[in-house]
């Protein structure tokens, strides 16, 4: 493992990335909003399993064909655009009654999982993210191989992400307690979400990195 000396500031950094507000912060407070703390909760697995995902392909070095590729780049970004403008659609589009709410249903609760992890696996800033941040943190002198040290660190700042994403749950939630009576805020939640995650997807689309 890297020394200490690089661990301490490893560990400040990556708590200050973990709880500055982003796309998978807003991302899963919308999915709490449009199904409730159940739904939240797997869509923030689905995050964390999309996350290690990108930790395992950056290891393996797979995850530099996206910084040296640009069109390769571009389609992840296009392809992660759509597929939030769509999901943002559906949730507008589709109709949970207010009782169902806090019992999401187990189909929807694999799609969301899914649906969570696609966002997170066709996402490539959180590629060039972990490209980027990692390396800085990794001992070629240690005991344990790079790849090794990728998949350790990167572990860590997944988890810490995903704390926060669990701390967003609870907080959406306790808010939405009071409307999950009521057919209006309902409505109101679901365009809430609904054109929070297309809004994730057109910046996706338009930013440059």
């Amino acid at each position: 493992m890297p020394a200490i000396e690089q661990l301490i500031p490893f560990f400040i950094a990556a708590i200050i990335f973990a709880v500055i507000p982003g796309p998978a912060i807003l991302y899963t407070a919308a999915q709490t909003m449009a199904k409730g703390k159940r739904g939240g909760a797997f869509a923030a697995v689905g995050i964390h399993v999309g996350g290690l995902v990108h930790i395992v392909a950056a290891a393996a070095g797979l995850s530099a064909i996206f910084v040296h590729a640009p069109l390769a780049y571009t389609a992840l970004k296009i392809c992660g655009a759509i597929y939030l403008v769509w999901l943002g659609i559906g949730i507008i589009k589709g109709k949970l009654d207010a009782s169902e709410l806090p019992h999401v249903k187990s189909t929807l609760r694999k799609k969301v999982f899914f649906d969570s992890m696609m966002v997170e696996i066709l996402n490539p800033k959180v590629i060039i993210f972990y490209i980027a941040f990692l390396p800085q943190f990794v001992d070629p002198s240690a005991a344990y191989p790079l790849w090794v040290q990728f998949i350790i660190l990167g572990t860590i700042n997944n988890v810490l992400f995903s704390l926060v994403d669990i701390s967003v749950i609870f907080l959406t939630s306790a808010v939405i307690s009071g409307l999950k009576k009521s057919e209006r805020p309902q409505k109101f939640m679901r365009w809430v979400s609904g054109t929070t995650l297309m809004g994730l997807g057109v910046n996706l689309a338009i930013s440059e990195k």
